[in-house]
């Protein structure tokens, strides 16, 4: 009856990767809330902060977030200017190309396709699961630092962070989708991992180029990164605009898959 549930399956059979998973970000986000109080507390801290090289803060992401002794600073730079990201692509990359192309391997998509299920179906509740799963990590990484925060008098705004956390789901989904439908169009899991992978590192350095090099300007269009952070969600909210990008890139990827995965013969 399981099998008939392709969303319900792909959550139970992934349920223990995601509770670890929620684990680990529960204790970085904790040990970096309680950090918190002691770098806040150190004279001049910003003053040496400001007076590293702009290239090192770019090349991590922190180029433009020096304010480190306060909590949106020291969450910018110390988490979602590269930590963050770096943990949910991997997690939704994991996701994205295990999804199909990882039960395409094991042999086990015969059985989901044995049901009376259509390709299409078995596609959007693939998906579906690791959209589910990518939120479920990001509510938890929101609670603690909603619950630290208030713990250790950070102030960050309820909204604010809520924003910000969104904004990286976005990102994290982003390459989960180009992996998924990398995985769609091969079938090989690996090959899906590993282009969703190249493409992050591509993107990401676009990005920090564009901060260090004029003619590079132009590549925040077409970086995740930049539509990610460019607009600083933790201090200003969310920019509808850049939420708007990465929705689209996400459908857009959504429906290669899909025009990918019925054309294709499946290896059974």
């Amino acid at each position: 009856m399981m099998l008939g549930n392709v969303f319900l399956k792909s959550l139970r059979d992934q349920r223990w990767s995601l509770a670890w998973w929620g684990v680990g970000v529960s204790l970085l986000a904790a040990f970096l809330v309680a950090m918190f109080p002691s770098i806040k507390g150190i004279e001049g801290f910003d003053e040496v902060v400001e007076a590293y090289p702009k290239e090192l803060m770019a090349f991590f992401g922190a180029s433009e977030m020096t304010k480190m002794t306060s909590a949106t600073g020291f969450l910018n730079i110390e988490l979602f200017a590269l930590m963050g990201p770096l943990l949910v692509m991997i997690f939704t990359i994991l996701r994205g190309s295990g999804a199909v192309a990882g039960e395409e391997g094991t042999g086990t998509i015969e059985m989901l396709l044995s049901e009376p299920i259509t390709r299409g179906r078995l596609l959007a509740e693939k998906f579906a699961s690791t959209v589910t799963a990518t939120g479920a990590l990001s509510i938890v990484l929101w609670a603690v630092l909603l619950v630290g925060g208030a713990l250790t008098d950070m102030d960050i705004g309820v909204m604010r962070l809520t924003g910000m956390i969104v904004s990286l789901a976005l990102l994290g989904l982003t390459f989960g989708a180009i992996a998924f439908a990398a995985g769609c169009v091969t079938g090989r899991r690996n090959v899906a991992a590993g282009a969703a992978a190249a493409i992050a590192v591509a993107t990401y350095f676009a990005n920090v180029l564009r901060e260090l090099v004029d003619f590079m300007e132009p590549a925040r269009w077409i970086s995740p990164f930049y539509y990610y952070s460019g607009a600083d969600p933790l201090v200003n909210g969310l920019n509808p605009g850049h939420v708007a990008v990465l929705v689209v890139a996400i459908v857009v990827m959504a429906a290669a898959a899909y025009v990918g995965f019925l054309r294709r013969d499946l290896r059974l």
